[in-house]
């Protein structure tokens, strides 16, 4: 089997330019973090510049940055906590639109404001979609009490569920990576994940986990960029 051609900048601004499409005046939206979200924030400061009036929550201190770099209104979910629409990216995207995210450690803010939207859309390039999801290594958000004990309990509980492989403590240098939240990730390599709802549903009653990178049944659409042309998917 050949190797995944991996994604390039045209595909995802074309992902991008097609999410923009979906943006109307007066939406609330969500700002997704990662390369072809970047892109749509970009894109919407252009409109936004241009007289576009929205307001933005963004997922990541990040996104924050870029945003208002973009002279983006902002604003939060406990003044905004229902929103029109969030546009994010993902690590993977697999079947029914189930999807890995966390690549950039923003994992737990992106779940809460896509759980705040109305709609969330996806928008990748190609090589985001897979056949079964876990090839990317799953971001776990921990604590950092009781990290050993956290890493042992999700260690035993993928080996209760048929999955084997490394869980790494993610590092930025020689220190463990900090999230937006305070928290640690580990990054579990387990390679395939059969059966993602079931994991998703057990690594909750982990205390200690904070949060993890399995995003079910919360993307209404998936906008893929390719060379030549978009496809839209829908769970």
């Amino acid at each position: 089997m050949s190797a995944k051609r991996p994604g390039s900048e045209a595909q995802r601004l074309r992902a991008a330019e097609a999410a923009l499409g979906e943006v109307k005046a007066g939406m609330k939206l969500g700002l997704g973090s990662g390369r072809t979200a970047e892109k749509f924030v970009r894109l919407l400061g252009d409109r936004v510049r241009s007289g576009l009036d929205i307001v933005g929550v963004p997922t990541s201190e990040r996104t924050a940055r870029r945003a208002e770099s973009e002279k983006i209104p902002l604003t939060t979910l406990d003044l905004s906590p229902v929103l029109d629409l969030t546009v994010d990216g993902a690590d993977e995207i697999g079947p029914g639109l189930v999807l890995v995210k966390g690549g950039g450690g923003a994992l737990l803010r992106e779940k809460i404001v896509a759980a705040a939207s109305r709609r969330m859309l996806v928008a990748a390039d190609e090589s985001k979609l897979v056949e079964v999801i876990g090839a990317f290594p799953l971001p776990i958000e921990v604590v950092p009490f009781g990290l050993g004990a956290t890493r042992g309990a999700i260690e035993e509980t993928a080996r209760g569920l048929g999955l084997t492989g490394p869980l790494s403590l993610r590092l930025e240098g020689a220190r463990p990576f900090v999230t937006d939240g305070g928290h640690h990730i580990l990054d579990a390599s387990f390679g395939r994940i059969p059966d993602p709802a079931t994991l998703a549903a057990t690594l909750c009653l982990i205390p200690g986990v904070v949060e993890h990178g399995l995003f079910i049944g919360l993307a209404s659409a998936a906008v893929i960029g390719r060379d030549e042309r978009v496809e839209w998917l829908v769970p």
